[in-house]
């Protein structure tokens, strides 16, 4: 492609007609520049902005394909058994964190107190129940994966005034405490509401001198004085250290955004992703609204807002970051960006104005292409952006502009206009092998996905392909994957196309296969017939159940030979029909046992739920006659309303996320939990598998905890392919 194609978005398009509005002599501004410099490499990436405070409720809260897809870093969650919040345990969500990809969980210690601010009872009121803590952190099997954090802002809490006097002398006794349980601990402090710096030269110092240096120094930055004064706070930081000759600690700024205005909005995260991962720091969202949704980027338990869509692009980022200038270094236009060698691909993601909810002009300039000599002298780029979508399910990212860019003098400019001040954007610059624009956003392609194992981009010489190139490294491999990360609007099926090529290899059978997973379950093997050569592509297309929101579906090498010796270019994602079975919770045929109960309901899918399951062994659901063909593992579609909340806080809905246990045939129950609704009358779906026999089956809600399951609508089966 030779010429410049440019798509620009509906809003960018109403801009571009404003400005051209303007009255006579009105001038609009210059646009600004943020510049990438590819030959300044500034280091491995740390991902540590992906950190999240209470982003966890309890297991499968939120959906752990939403959390994976992320690369997650660190968590902070309240002390086992704390009494703070109804969720957020950290040792019961550490299992799943750690299958995310988690690197550490924080324990917010004092979190063990019902009340906020924390109830003060003294301090050997607090020992005793640091004393509870730290051995059952050593009882955990996953005890090397937490760290301890023994206070929680104590610069308002407990010590206001008292920071350089009682807060230090007991910083010394609850640090040898847990120190004199678990030896092999990691604890983490201060934990100021702010940056301090006087008082955190006092912490260092007596910490050093009297051998309690915390081995992860903490901070929040929740203030407008983040955007302009984080790298003071930063570099003031690294010189008391070294002023004090403490070698470098490392930083998790463990509370971060303004309580209004930023969770959720990708123009104004993308400003502190950029600060914290240019200073390789760690950073967990803040706690200021509800537990389990990642810090407002996940809603509705497994779909994403328009700020998921930011972080799951952080995530991606490969190979090196390099040097980023912004227009202003305390300006609201921010950006990070990763230059990969292995996957020849650089990329860029950037946002943010002053006001949020205008629009700007920018030209992203990439300078040092002569240090990265494969993207060679005309580049392509495709840029996309998201918008803010609040709360609500986002609908995924959209094609801004893109083109080839002949470079000059080393750097080639990217002009972009109409941009929104809530939007994040993200470029993509590739060798010029394009052949054809990247496609709707149904399709995924390839190169463009996450590769691990023998997966890799090579930008050859191949033709036929879509899009800029393809992923290989299949053949011989058992551990090539591309990753697809794909969002659907409802529950049901959909046609999953997988365009390939399977030319002639010696020793390869004709005909090959793929395997293909689903949200981490293997799904099915792909029949893939072989292609007459390597140019020559072909589509196949499985029908899969997907739920509502995001899955990751993964092609993925699974032979020692070449059975799986395949090119993938993309995936195609397209809604279609299928066989799913409803069962109505009231049905008459049903068993209620106990305290269950139906009742009328306007936001019931038949004007009435079955409620009061649980709280206790004896008050369940059953669902009978469940009949399915075959035996196998059918995907369960359970409809459901929760909005229990327990207790008050000044700003967080203390909402409960109900457990139901569910057994089939009156076999082992499995505990799973269903992310709170915010009104009986809104009834949300989630998917569960379960494994059915050929014929009618029974399956079984309860709870026999003292917590009841959450309202039940209906359940649907479906089978995982159609």
């Amino acid at each position: 492609m030779r010429s410049i194609r440019r798509k620009i978005a509906g809003a960018a398009v109403l801009a571009l007609a404003l400005g051209a509005a303007l009255p006579a002599g009105v001038a609009s501004a210059a646009p600004s520049q943020l510049t990438v410099d590819l030959s300044a490499n500034t280091g491995a990436l740390r991902y540590g902005a992906t950190g999240f405070l209470y982003g966890l409720g309890d297991e499968g809260i939120p959906n752990e394909t939403m959390l994976s897809a992320l690369r997650p870093q660190v968590a902070a969650q309240k002390a086992p058994d704390g009494l703070q919040h109804p969720n957020g345990d950290a040792l019961r969500v550490a299992p799943m964190f750690k299958r995310a990809g988690g690197r550490q969980i924080e324990i917010y210690m004092q979190d063990i107190y019902p009340n906020w601010p924390y109830d003060n009872l003294g301090l050997n009121d607090y020992l005793t129940k640091v004393d509870t803590i730290a051995r059952k952190v050593v009882a955990d099997p996953n005890r090397t994966f937490f760290v301890y954090v023994p206070f929680n802002e104590p610069d308002l809490i407990w010590y206001g005034g008292q920071l350089t006097s009682r807060f230090l002398t007991d910083w010394r006794t609850v640090y040898q405490r847990i120190k004199s349980i678990d030896p092999s601990a990691r604890i983490a402090g201060p934990g100021f509401a702010a940056y301090r710096s006087a008082e955190l030269r006092a912490f260092l110092t007596f910490a050093r001198d009297n051998g309690v240096l915390p081995d992860v120094v903490t901070w929040h930055e929740l203030g407008n004085d983040f955007f302009a004064n984080w790298n003071n706070h930063y570099n003031d930081f690294r010189a008391i250290e070294s002023s004090l000759g403490i070698s470098p600690r490392p930083i998790t700024i463990d509370e971060y955004a303004r309580q209004s205005g930023d969770l959720g909005v990708p123009g104004n995260l993308v400003q502190y992703v950029a600060k914290f991962e240019a200073s390789k720091v760690d950073a967990c969202l803040a706690y200021w609204t509800t537990a389990g949704g990642l810090n407002d980027l996940v809603t509705r338990n497994n779909q994403a807002t328009g700020g998921w869509w930011l972080y799951k692009w952080y995530g991606e980022l490969t190979g090196n970051t390099v040097a980023v200038t912004p227009p202003s270094v305390g300006g609201a236009l921010q950006g990070l960006a990763a230059l990969d060698p292995a996957k020849q691909q650089a990329r860029v993601v950037f946002g943010g104005n002053n006001p949020v909810t205008g629009t700007y002009d920018t030209n992203v300039v990439v300078r040092g292409l002569g240090s990265a000599p494969f993207l060679g002298g005309t580049v392509h780029a495709t840029v996309w952006g998201v918008d803010t979508s609040g709360l609500d399910p986002s609908s995924g990212p959209f094609v801004v502009a893109e083109g080839d860019y002949t470079a000059s003098g080393g750097q080639v400019t990217i002009p972009l206009t109409g941009l929104r001040g809530s939007a994040a954007y993200q470029v993509i610059i590739t060798p010029n092998r394009d052949l054809s624009t990247v496609g709707g956003s149904s399709r995924y392609q390839a190169e463009y996905a996450r590769l691990d194992g023998g997966a890799r981009v090579t930008y050859g010489t191949n033709t036929g392909y879509s899009g800029t190139y393809f992923a290989e490294g299949y053949g011989a491999s058992t551990s090539a994957s591309t990753k697809f990360v794909v969002t659907v609007p409802s529950d049901g099926y959909y046609n999953v196309g997988l365009r390939y090529s399977a030319g002639p290899l010696s020793g390869a059978p004709a005909n090959r296969s793929i395997r293909l997973r689903l949200n981490g379950s293997d799904v099915t093997d792909l029949a893939l017939p072989g292609t007459a050569d390597w140019n020559t592509w072909n589509t196949v297309t499985a029908k899969v159940f997907l739920p509502a929101g995001i899955s990751r579906i993964e092609a993925n090498a699974y032979a020692s030979d070449d059975r799986d010796a395949v090119n993938l270019d993309y995936l195609d994602v397209a809604a279609t029909t299928g066989t799913i079975t409803s069962y109505e919770a009231e049905a008459s045929g049903n068993t209620l046992s106990g305290t269950a109960a139906r009742a009328s309901n306007s936001g019931a899918s038949g004007g009435q739920h079955v409620g009061f399951v649980g709280a206790g062994a004896g008050n369940t659901l059953r669902f009978n006659n469940v009949t399915v063909p075959s035996a196998g593992r059918y995907r369960m579609v359970v409809a459901y309303a929760n909005a229990e909340v327990v207790g008050n806080h000044q700003y967080n809905n203390n909402i409960v996320d109900r457990g139901a246990d569910i057994s089939v045939n009156g076999g082992a129950s499995r505990r799973v939990y269903f992310r709170n609704t915010l009104s009986w009358t809104t009834f949300r779906t989630t998917v569960v598998d379960v494994d059915l026999a050929a014929g009618a089956n029974t399956i079984t809600f309860g709870n026999a905890s003292s917590g009841y399951a959450p309202d039940l609508d209906l359940i649907r089966i479906a089978t995982p392919i159609g």
